[in-house]
């Protein structure tokens, strides 16, 4: 192989990697790290090195497959008829090249086409049998998705029941989104209870599907489109796009109202276009949009037209470039995070983006901040994804100033003076000091979040306000607060005052899960914790248990259970443990009963609808306390699948296998619970 072979294969390699990376943080975590305009451009660089070199392309490469992986979580769902992902173009000349095949494809006949708008959220496909909705499933990798039946249900646009007269048998596909109102309100939420907020509302969306719990996405207000009709299964069904359209609208169905169809020619398609564009800059939509959908309009064409295996031949995606502006950075600052990791924040001067004006955006991490290389004084662009979240996407280094020094991230924590490190393997910079204010503060919302401790009226605001007043320092310091104290702050009151502390005090038994959730280990998510509180139960059983043993619990790895035993390790840390025993923190769980023990001992079980006495997580941890086992999908080994309001797909499944299925009345009664 050749020294320029070699350069290419590597690059290829190294593509495949990173691709595979940013799927995975797309639509396995929910949390990405680029743009769609900076990952298109990894798989269109990975797409032309495969195509100059075919030899190079691999089983496992993502230009071989249409999406993400299912969440494992998450009942798979075999689609009957592939949902494919489309192909993209992004210039004049891509849209003139698809219309010329079509074309070409057709006997040189110019069909009609449908332009629908590309609507920013999540795939779906519902299937309804004799009018009444009975499988809702996600995209997954096209072939098999995730069922979202339950939280599909919640989605108040999308009929439960058909209008009649509806065909025995119908498959619609759709679009699952958060409108601009309702993200803005869910990231405040999630700012006031300290919790991460979402880069965009697709990604929000596509969080808000997932979910276990339907109740919760029922109150995110989701929305959803339908646009296409995969199986028609009854008399007279619809020759063209354009008929399915208002065919579906007919039945009950919210189809958007921004599509036309055309003849097809380049010049009717470019106005369309245009007008789109000037619908997203004017701020007119309520819903986020990247683009246009054209869609041969006759059936029959479009089966003829076929489709390769990753992508149909008669659609195609218009993309349109990101919306950015670009101004003049005036200062990076460094932010720090409760787990003492270092951010730098690049400030810049005010420019109006998405109908807002924005001043800052995050860097990430140093690793960020130096491929792209931004410096005080740089002119640069900046997006703002999802009309929230803003971000610099790449400097122009033809107007960078003589001299402009590169940035330095700082050897010293820049809230407590203390040395930050860098953790082998890892990118980012931290500060180890416990007792640093901006890691107490970071540390203390975390705290009293909803899904931590769950401390209601301890917001950001107000956590500033007892930082500045040294009435707290840390975790446990919130206990030690007074009455007296918080009514004399400035907009607090009595009232107030007496809520918060009513707070803090049914916090004191949350229990072992939620604590050590809320202590901020690192490493240890929400399910971490829940599994380490069942393994173990008690805090003083997990203080004590080593390295070795740590790793024997499913679910835990090496760096997990180093993370465990370094925290138990520091002093500072044991010291916290202490003062929060002194207060009265319950520090105990129910753990799973031993195999043989408890009234579901051996029993498989499975949830479904909405449970009137206790939340899922809470039948949950009762049923394994009682030495049973949940699990998310109902087969022949489920012993009994309890069944609440608004049962989905899963309570058909299981009468179907004959798997007995209890009210809540009955889990009681088996848990010896039952008034």
């Amino acid at each position: 192989m050749t020294a320029k072979k070699k350069n290419v294969a590597a690059r290829a390699a190294e593509l495949r990697a990173e691709i595979r990376r940013h799927e995975r943080l797309y639509y396995v975590e929910d949390r990405p790290e680029i743009t769609d305009a900076e990952f298109d451009a990894l798989m269109r660089e990975l797409k032309g090195l495969e195509a100059a070199h075919p030899e190079l392309v691999t089983p496992d490469s993502p230009t071989q497959r249409v999406g993400g992986a299912p969440v494992s979580e998450l009942p798979g769902v075999r689609h009957e008829v592939p949902l494919l992902s489309l192909e993209n173009a992004y210039d004049e000349e891509e849209l003139k090249a698809w219309l010329t095949r079509v074309s070409d494809r057709l006997d040189g006949r110019t069909p009609g086409i449908v332009c629908e708008l590309k609507i920013d959220g999540l795939s779906v496909s519902i299937v309804y049998e004799n009018g009444v909705l009975v499988r809702a499933a996600t995209r997954g990798d096209g072939t098999t998705g995730e069922d979202v039946t339950p939280n599909v249900k919640t989605i108040r646009s999308v009929p439960l029941t058909l209008l009649r007269p509806a065909p025995r048998l119908l498959e619609v596909r759709g679009e699952v989104y958060l409108p601009k109102p309702s993200f803005r309100a869910l990231n405040e939420a999630r700012e006031e209870a300290g919790e991460p907020l979402f880069a965009n509302p697709r990604n929000a969306a596509a969080g808000s599907l997932r979910l276990l719990d339907a109740r919760i996405t029922a109150s995110r207000r989701l929305d959803a489109f339908l646009y296409a009709a995969a199986r028609w299964d009854g008399e007279d069904p619809p020759g063209t796009q354009e008929e399915a359209l208002r065919r579906l609208e007919r039945l009950g169905f919210k189809v958007s109202p921004y599509w036309t169809k055309v003849d097809g020619t380049f010049e009717e398609i470019w106005k369309f276009l245009h007008r789109v564009r000037l619908m997203r800059t004017g701020g007119d939509l309520k819903f986020e949009t990247d683009g246009v959908v054209l869609k041969v309009n006759g059936l029959a064409d479009q089966k003829r037209l076929g489709a390769t295996a990753k992508s149909p031949r008669w659609a195609l995606a218009y993309k349109f470039p990101p919306e950015e502006a670009t101004t003049v950075v005036t200062d990076i600052v460094v932010q720090v995070g409760r787990t003492g990791v270092l951010t730098p924040v690049a400030e810049f001067e005010p420019v109006l983006l998405a109908g807002t004006t924005v001043k800052r955006a995050t860097l990430h991490n140093m690793e960020d901040l130096s491929r792209k290389d931004v410096r005080v004084g740089d002119t640069v662009a900046v997006e703002k994804g999802g009309d929230v979240i803003p971000k610099v996407t790449r400097v122009l280094l033809d107007k960078r100033p003589a001299r402009a020094p590169e940035f330095v991230l700082p050897p010293t924590c820049p809230s407590c003076g203390e040395k930050v490190v860098k953790a082998e393997g890892s990118v980012a910079l931290r500060c180890v000091n416990p007792s640093c204010p901006a890691q107490a503060k970071e540390a203390i919302r975390h705290y009293v979040s909803r899904r931590a401790m769950d401390v209601e009226g301890l917001g950001d605001e107000r956590i500033d306000q007892l930082l500045a007043a040294k009435l707290i320092s840390d975790v446990a310091s919130l206990y030690d607060l007074a009455g007296a104290d918080l009514a004399a702050l400035e907009r607090w009151g009595e009232k107030s005052a007496a809520n918060v502390l009513a707070q803090l005090v049914k916090s004191k038994e949350a229990g072992l899960a939620r604590l050590l959730f809320g202590l901020g280990i690192r490493q240890v998510g929400e399910k971490t914790a829940k599994v380490l509180a069942r393994r173990f139960g008690s805090m003083e059983a997990l203080a004590v248990a080593s390295e070795e043993e740590l790793t024997t619990v499913p679910e835990i790895g090496p760096e997990t259970a180093r993370g465990i035993r370094d925290w138990f390790g520091n002093g500072r840390s044991r010291g916290l443990l202490t003062k929060l025993r002194r207060h009265g923190i319950r520090m105990t769980e129910s753990p799973a009963a031993p195999a043989g023990e408890g009234p579901l001992s051996g029993g498989v079980f499975v949830l479904t609808g909405t449970l009137a006495r206790r939340t899922r997580d809470e039948a949950t941890a009762a049923i394994e306390a009682a030495g049973g086992k949940v699990t998310s999908s109902v087969s022949k080994k489920t012993t009994a699948m309890i069944a609440g309001e608004e049962a989905g797909s899963k309570l058909d499944k299981a009468r179907t296998l004959g798997v007995p299925v209890w009210s809540e009345e009955d889990l009681e009664k088996a848990l010896g619970e039952a008034n």
